[in-house]
């Protein structure tokens, strides 16, 4: 952090009280400066016409800066531990002299008008650090929206020199696939003993996984940790080969005692110069950049599909068609895009 540059923009921001603008946002972010970069956020979250311009703005000025951290996605089962987990795994960080900055990714958000991470009560220690961020979910947001605002927001983080970005999930979903197109390394954390191993856990999400943990592993629970960890590693030894070469592996650790906790980060830095040294650390980024541009077009589309006033009209035509049986739904659709093609 640039003292001079933090010093000039808390100053201006003291003696002005206009509206926060794209350049005096981007200003306290290139500083480090948290208010700014958690305003900034709030932008990126508001659904006013002007604030979505000036976000966009934002963002835009903000990439030339972006892209110089690892991106880490971590997901488990209820009850595994994920925020004690990073709680310890971000101290850890800390200590290797890093930037962290935690988002969420909470779909449910959308139902409860709350967030995973709430008021950082889950992670009091780490809320506290100087060099650490925290910022939940944004609430009342579908998936999609959710999914685009954070990694909106890992640019900005990124931009304010936070080196280290952690993406939390909430439980084992949709949102995992989600998570995954958007990071550079996938962290997956489960019990020891908790009955059937695979503890509903779908084969797809453990094949996303470039490591496995298993938490909890102190006291009396040691052995049956170590005893999973061999039962995964050698479950995931029967996937398909990555193309990156990368070959998964299954550690166990204990929040508690802080074991093994540095053994989960340089597995990371492992992965991180593997890929790098075989190219398929930038290839992957790329095509998040592919896949993130087709899906804020298909946004788009589906937006300027529903706000059409003739279409408003005409779908409810359709849907009564095919409640009556009169059409399928495929016939429905297909007449419903011919119809908007003529009237936008």
């Amino acid at each position: 952090m640039n003292d001079e540059q933090l010093k000039r923009w808390m100053e201006k921001r003291k003696q002005r009280k206009e509206a926060l603008t794209k350049d005096n946002l981007m200003e306290g972010i290139l500083a480090g400066n948290l208010t700014a970069l958690s305003s900034a956020i709030t932008l990126l979250e508001s659904n006013l016409p002007q604030d979505k311009v000036t976000a966009k703005e934002l963002v835009s000025a903000c990439l030339p800066h972006a892209g110089n951290s690892i991106r880490v996605g971590i997901t488990g089962v209820p009850g595994v531990g994920k925020s004690t987990f990073i709680e310890s795994f971000g101290m850890h960080l800390l200590q290797e002299n890093k930037k962290v900055a935690v988002l969420a990714i909470d779909p449910s958000s959308e139902k409860s008008g709350g967030s995973i991470l709430g008021d950082k009560t889950r992670m009091q220690e780490l809320s506290q650090q100087s060099n650490v961020f925290i910022r939940p979910s944004a609430a009342g947001d579908s998936l999609g929206g959710v999914a685009r605002k954070t990694r909106e927001a890992i640019f900005l983080c990124e931009a304010a020199g936070f080196e280290i970005i952690l993406i939390e999930t909430v439980g084992v979903g949709q949102s995992e696939t989600v998570v995954h197109s958007m990071v550079d390394f996938f962290l997956l954390l489960m019990l020891a003993g908790a009955g059937d191993e695979l503890q509903g856990i779908k084969r797809g999400i453990m094949e996303m996984a470039d490591a496995l943990v298993i938490t909890k592993a102190d006291g009396d629970n040691i052995k049956k940790a170590n005893l999973a960890r061999r039962e995964y590693q050698n479950a995931m030894h029967l996937f398909p080969p990555n193309k990156n070469e990368w070959i998964p592996k299954a550690l166990t650790a204990s929040s508690l005692t802080n074991t093994n906790i540095d053994k989960v980060w340089q597995t990371i830095l492992s992965f991180q110069n593997q890929t790098k040294i075989n190219g398929w650390f930038k290839q992957k980024r790329q095509s998040q950049d592919k896949y993130w541009m087709n899906e804020s077009l298909k946004e788009l589309l589906m937006a300027d599909f529903f706000l059409n006033s003739a279409v408003k009209d005409r779908l409810k035509a359709e849907e009564a068609a095919v409640l009556k049986g009169e059409k399928s739904s495929f016939q429905s659709a297909d007449d419903l895009f011919e119809f908007y093609k003529q009237n936008r």
